[in-house]
């Protein structure tokens, strides 16, 4: 149904919904391509929440007129509701376009499926599912957000080659070399937040900051840290309070204590949130972020808030950095995995890639839950 240039065109589209991948939040990343007898006439791509989408971007940059008889491919459906900017659907039909080419549905109840009705009723050409996949993987979060009412977790480790995170006494800085951590700091920019855990916290105070150079802005502004403190234990004096940039959330069994009150003077926020047998229930902390807008979500803590949550069923992919090193059977492993006994109670991974930075390598996998 689709031809070479059909895929030429959509292809193009996408890697322009890659430019905004860490500026997006809670919108998704989305391109759009204008194609008249063959020529490109207009290119756009959905850059900040509140401002326009890729189609509008895509049909000032073809200029007046330009579009009219043209083929818009579109790497999401073009929404078909008043928000904060007005129906694209309504902007291409104006422009007269007579053919839109959608890579996939916009899951958004508010618009799933309507964009594309909207477009036909007007005499539109649309045709939809050209490369729905690569569209799909750029938006895993909002995907899952909208599917599941969660964000997408992605569960970040770093490893020796024997598999341990830490010496017997807890050292673990560095593990991994300079481009690794970049890396790491890449993947924190496209997240809408951070969750650690209070060991975390007091065993390494670190900052969960991105910290790369961005004179233009491209990274966009800092995730949220969040912090699973149950029995708030967090000193307001705590590096990932003081001196940063962007907001830190801490979950608690009780908000209204005296130390909550200092920590609030510290600056975070101290937010109560419900229990599951005396811990932080972990599906109401996703939910929450869902209910913030938060698409994607990097977990960066200890074997135990990494355990409970893979077991909880809660990662949807890993990311594992192996360093070529090796620290001994005594060093503290990657997970906290308390009940598997048997090869029977295994969690398998889904290798989907495998790659070189630097000096490490960097697995990224996906695991696979058994069926309830």
């Amino acid at each position: 149904m689709f031809s070479p240039d059909d895929h030429r065109y959509m292809a193009r589209a996408l890697q322009l919904a890659e430019r905004g991948l860490y500026t997006t939040d809670p919108n998704p990343r989305v391109g759009c391509v204008l194609v008249k007898a063959n020529d490109v006439v207009g290119e756009g791509w959905h850059m900040r929440a509140g401002e326009g989408h890729a189609e509008v971007h895509a049909l000032q940059n073809a200029g007046a007129g330009q579009a009219r008889g043209a083929t818009a491919y579109v790497t999401l459906e073009p929404c078909s509701h008043h928000g904060r900017t007005p129906p694209c659907s309504e902007a291409l039909i104006d422009a007269g376009v007579s053919r839109v080419v959608v890579a996939m549905q916009d899951p958004n109840p508010r618009v799933v499926g309507q964009g594309l009705a909207r477009l036909q009723q007007a005499g539109i050409a649309v045709e939809s599912g050209l490369m729905r996949a690569q569209a799909e993987a750029i938006n895993p979060g909002f995907l899952m957000r909208m599917h599941t009412g969660r964000p997408y977790v992605r569960c970040k480790l770093a490893m020796s080659l024997d598999g341990r995170t830490a010496m017997a006494s807890g050292e673990s800085q560095w593990i991994t070399a300079e481009a690794a951590r970049n890396d790491v700091h890449r993947l924190r920019a496209r997240s809408s937040a951070i969750v650690t855990g209070i060991g975390t916290v007091l065993h390494d105070d670190p900052s969960m900051t991105v910290r790369l150079p961005d004179d233009e802005g491209q990274y966009g502004e800092s995730p949220l840290r969040v912090v699973l403190d149950s029995q708030l234990q967090m000193s307001p004096q705590a590096k990932i309070l003081s001196r940063q940039t962007g907001a830190t959330r801490i979950l608690t069994l009780n908000a209204a204590t005296p130390q909550a009150a200092a920590l609030r003077a510290a600056g975070a926020e101290v937010v109560a949130i419900a229990a599951v047998d005396g811990k932080i229930d972990l599906a109401a902390m996703l939910r929450q972020l869902a209910e913030d807008g938060r698409n994607e979500v990097m977990l960066e803590a200890g074997a135990t808030l990494s355990g409970a949550m893979l077991q909880a069923g809660l990662v949807d992919e890993l990311v594992i950095y192996m360093a070529p090193i090796l620290m001994g059977d005594g060093a503290r492993g990657l997970f906290c995995l308390p009940g598997l006994e048997a090869m029977a109670d295994r969690i398998d991974l889904e290798i989907m890639d495998i790659r070189a930075v630097g000096r490490d390598w960097r697995i990224t996998a996906r695991p696979v839950y058994r069926p309830v």
